[in-house]
């Protein structure tokens, strides 16, 4: 699909945003009005989603780098003396990261269904 062509570098660049996030000093942390919990459960299922459908035929192998890459980033925050990596949030972070690459292998493969059944037309994206 043309979708991963715009896919592929967006989800490289929420990945870079998550990690500064995770092991930038507290204060750097952008504010929001959800909860810390909700922010690292969103952020890491809008990664996963994105991670899929940019890599589509490698899903299973993006689960894993996204599931150890949870883990490593938490891990990272031990060279920050402003934040604490607790096992808890990387757990959050894994088991967010894996449904959204669910949710986007299942959209992914419900469109490549839909393509083949003639039901609907193949996305054209043009980058002129």
């Amino acid at each position: 699909m043309m979708t991963s062509r715009f896919m592929r570098p967006l989800a490289w660049l929420l990945l870079a945003a998550i990690i500064f996030v995770t092991i930038s000093p507290i204060g750097l942390r952008p504010h929001t009005m959800t909860s810390v919990n909700a922010d690292r459960a969103l952020a890491y299922a809008v990664t996963g989603f994105v991670f899929a459908l940019g890599y589509p035929k490698q899903w299973k192998l993006v689960a894993l780098l996204l599931i150890f890459g949870a883990l490593a980033i938490e891990f990272l925050q031990y060279l920050s003396p402003t934040r604490h990596a607790r096992l808890h949030d990387a757990v959050i972070k894994a088991a967010c990261a894996m449904i959204g690459i669910l949710a986007g292998h299942a959209v992914y493969r419900r469109t490549r269904q839909r393509i083949k059944t003639g039901l609907a037309p193949e996305p054209q994206f043009h980058m002129d």
